[in-house]
């Protein structure tokens, strides 16, 4: 029977997104592993793959279109042997925010089963099994990987009575099946081992916060000329997930100086030397090692809050702000302790440009347990930064500015940065955070030591 191509969560708070493109058309055979459209998420323009072979039968999603509900259909798959004529008009586009069980066709949330009961391709991207017939000549229906665990197991599928929807035959069913054992008929499988998985959704993850109704404020400042800026998804995600932190986290705020004239010296010198090379370190760059290392120093720090636990992290695996148009990416630097400071600067700008193009994958801005935020470069002396749950803490770096200060009894100029470490009080007492601040500025103040 054909298989519906659903709206994929390509991320594990994906609820909806937008069919930015189709790269197929009605009638185009397809096979596992072609990709097939283009899905824009809250964060990210990603590629979508068929998990099967066929022939695309049907598009019930025109390319545009946004709000798009994950486990929508969005497609018709056709077999060998079928045609356009079976194709039943697919249910209405869900309005709700629980998707539904990926079983009906392929493409559900990012940790669950797809194309037909868990997403598995055909060994080495082989066809799907041909469609079975009952012992009457009737056709049998049974989704791809069903058929294709029946012939591994030299099961007839015309013995085994199948519990999905319509009769339809899943893995659970081929699975528990035995050869030449012919159930009764209304037996079903046990599918409890086998449940299917959804993905994991966060409190209102794309949902508008509270406050003033909408009507509300239009009537507010109905006499004054007004634009109105529909939310995309990334600003929505902003909104719900910034709004919840500043809500449910209780924060509190250490704040530092770091004199960098050593660091400005050394970078000036390493600059010099890389330059044949094409690598120039920026400030950030060495903001970005010292708070690597400063986590590896002050290992109780280096935590997330995890519900009713804290997770501790051994690897320094630090997030940076980076402002794209209509919102901002905190891609990871994973493992940022042990990598040199040439690797993360060119790291950094790698995932800089594909942010602000919206081409990170979700692997590339999920995680972390620390952030840096710096608007430095935009001439901002100091503030205070939201953290991004579930991370600890986040480091809110200003500008470099030339300030007089005391040393030994002297008045002299020095290039000071102004930090504030925002802490997350359910992971970080303040005396830790202030081992975790003392110990960038140590690294800061003395950059030579990152090298070692």
């Amino acid at each position: 029977m054909p298989t519906q191509i659903l709206m994929p969560a390509l991320s594990p708070t994906m609820e909806d997104g937008t069919l930015a493109k189709w790269l197929v058309k009605e009638g185009d055979e397809v096979k596992s592993g072609d990709v097939i459209a283009e899905i824009e998420t809250d964060k990210a323009t990603m590629e979508f793959e068929a998990v099967d072979e066929g022939r695309i039968g049907k598009i019930l999603v025109a390319e545009g279109s946004a709000g798009v509900k994950v486990n929508t259909p969005i497609a018709v798959l056709l077999e060998d042997g079928e045609d356009a004529s079976e194709i039943s008009d697919a249910p209405p586009a869900r309005t709700d925010k629980e998707p539904e069980p990926a079983e009906k066709g392929y493409g559900g949330p990012i940790d669950a089963p797809v194309a037909g009961e868990d997403g598995s391709k055909a060994p080495g991207g082989g066809k799907p099994a041909p469609a079975a017939t009952s012992k009457e000549g009737g056709r049998i229906f049974a989704s791809p990987l069903a058929r294709r665990i029946a012939a591994d197991k030299g099961l007839d599928l015309a013995d085994i009575v199948g519990s999905g929807p319509r009769g339809r035959i899943v893995k659970a069913d081929v699975e528990v099946a035995k050869p030449g054992a012919k159930p009764q008929a209304g037996d079903k499988a046990d599918t409890s081992p086998v449940a299917e998985p959804v993905a994991a959704k966060e409190p209102a993850a794309a949902q508008v916060p509270k406050g003033l109704s909408t009507d509300a404020v239009k009537k507010m400042f109905a006499d004054r000329e007004t634009e109105e800026v529909q939310l995309d998804g990334m600003r929505r995600t902003i909104a719900a997930r910034l709004g919840e932190a500043k809500q449910t986290i209780p924060h509190f705020y250490l704040r530092r100086s770091a004199k960098l004239d050593e660091l400005m010296a050394f970078r000036a010198t390493l600059n010099k030397q890389l330059e044949g090379r094409g690598v120039k370190l920026s400030v950030n760059d060495f903001v970005i090692k010292a708070c690597a290392l400063a986590l590896q120093q002050v290992p109780d720090a280096n935590a997330v809050w995890a519900g009713d636990r804290i997770l501790k992290l051994k690897p320094s695996d630090v997030a940076v702000a980076v402002a794209v148009e209509g919102g901002l990416f905190t891609p990871v630097l994973k493992d940022a302790h042990q990598k040199t400071l040439s690797t993360l600067s060119a790291e950094m700008k790698d995932l800089a440009g594909r942010a602000k193009s919206k081409k990170l994958a979700p692997h590339e801005y999920q995680g972390g347990s620390f952030a840096i935020s710096n608007l430095g470069m935009f001439g901002i002396e100091n503030f205070d930064a939201v953290i991004n749950p579930p991370h600890g803490a986040i480091l809110a770096v200003g500008a470099g500015i030339q300030t007089p200060v005391v040393e030994d009894g002297q008045v002299v100029i020095r290039n000071v940065m102004s930090m504030t470490l925002s802490v997350d009080h359910r992971v970080i007492d303040g005396a830790l955070g202030a081992q975790l601040l003392q110990a960038i500025v140590e690294h800061l103040e003395n950059p030579m030591g990152m090298l070692a």
